[in-house]
């Protein structure tokens, strides 16, 4: 994932499991304006479909995904 990429807001979700994650994305993204980016961090192995798959049926771009020591990191900006 490109780590040069700037974002506007950052979430925690380390220790959380599904679907916690995607509902606290969710509930950041909704008080987002829209182009804002949004980084999440990650703990959950299944973060990684639950988050395509999640910016699929939103139409949020997942900018970039990767993982590092066991944590998941994504970007998504918003519609």
């Amino acid at each position: 994932m490109n780590t040069a990429i700037a974002h506007d807001f950052e979430l925690d979700a380390r220790g959380l499991n599904c679907p916690l994650p995607i509902l606290r994305t969710k509930k950041v993204l909704n008080g987002m304006t829209s182009g804002k980016v949004l980084k999440v961090t990650a703990t959950d192995p299944g973060s990684v479909r639950d988050f395509q798959a999640f910016s699929r049926q939103t139409g949020n771009d997942l900018l970039g995904a990767s993982e590092a020591n066991g944590e998941f990191l994504f970007l998504l900006r918003k519609k």
